[in-house]
């Protein structure tokens, strides 16, 4: 009850975090200071893969004098795919995933000022060619308000992509998707094409054009954002990608042959 009360309020913790972790059968569970991490419902949190484990079970080491449960946002999604609040089940979120995509942040262009025209052109478009040919699927641009229309066909590759993933990746996927708002900038970042900074440049990019030109750069506000947002996609892309091995083998042999006969690198 005491640790209980002490994680509930986040004050001074009066014994450094000693993580071990273990698999007693199906999955993985974290030890801290002896005693089993449980969600917010009260389960054992049981992970599906011994890397996120270790992942999980570092973000608590990282944890010294206070334990901030606010900072620790991969230990957060966890709880949430087990105890599964809301009751989604993995077609509602490819489904919200697919809805992201419609309003894709990197689809909407600027018509003016031309300097703007042209920078959305050269940061965003190779990651629009990168996913028109990885995917082999259309992307449509828009230069209004109106949403590009979504081919068909592009909406069932997508959709079955989606699907590959389990529902651990498929929260971190979403997560980072909605922390991006861009589900293309989502699957370039999952997929090692671009970096977590990477992508969140490019997320604001109109953003960070628009208020350099008028205000100039903020430092401090402006880093204090950044690192926050990079916090939360680092968590999400982490979930996606270490929650199942079996899905990152799936997801490597797919398309193996693609990135060894045209591969595309845009990171810088």
């Amino acid at each position: 009850m005491l640790r209980n009360f002490v994680l509930r309020l986040g004050i001074p913790s009066f014994n450094r975090c000693c993580c071990r972790f273990y698999k007693p059968g199906k999955g993985y569970e974290v030890n801290v200071d002896r005693l089993k991490l449980r969600t917010p419902q009260g389960q054992v949190l049981c992970l599906p893969s011994e890397p996120l484990a270790i992942a999980v079970a570092t973000e608590w080491d990282l944890q010294k004098d206070v334990i901030r449960l606010d900072t620790m946002h991969l230990s957060a999604l966890c709880n949430t795919v087990q105890d599964n609040p809301s009751q989604r089940k993995s077609e509602q979120v490819i489904a919200a995933a697919l809805r992201f995509f419609e309003t894709d942040t990197i689809c909407f262009r600027a018509e003016e000022p031309e300097a703007l025209v042209t920078l959305q052109k050269e940061e965003w478009d190779p990651v629009v060619h990168w996913a028109q040919q990885s995917f082999e699927m259309s992307v449509a641009i828009t230069r209004n308000l109106s949403a590009p229309p979504v081919a068909q066909d592009t909406r069932r590759i997508l959709s079955q992509h989606l699907a590959s993933y389990n529902s651990w990746a498929l929260t971190g996927l979403e997560y980072v998707t909605l922390q991006l708002k861009s589900l293309l900038l989502c699957l370039a970042t999952l997929d090692l094409q671009i970096s977590v900074e990477r992508a969140i440049f490019l997320s604001r990019l109109e953003e960070e054009f628009q208020q350099i030109a008028q205000w100039g750069r903020v430092e401090a506000a402006h880093e204090v954002e950044e690192l926050e947002l990079r916090a939360r996609v680092a968590a999400g892309t982490l979930l996606a990608r270490l929650a199942s091995e079996s899905t990152k083998k799936q997801h490597c042999s797919s398309r193996e042959e693609q990135l060894h006969s045209s591969p595309t690198s845009f990171a810088s």
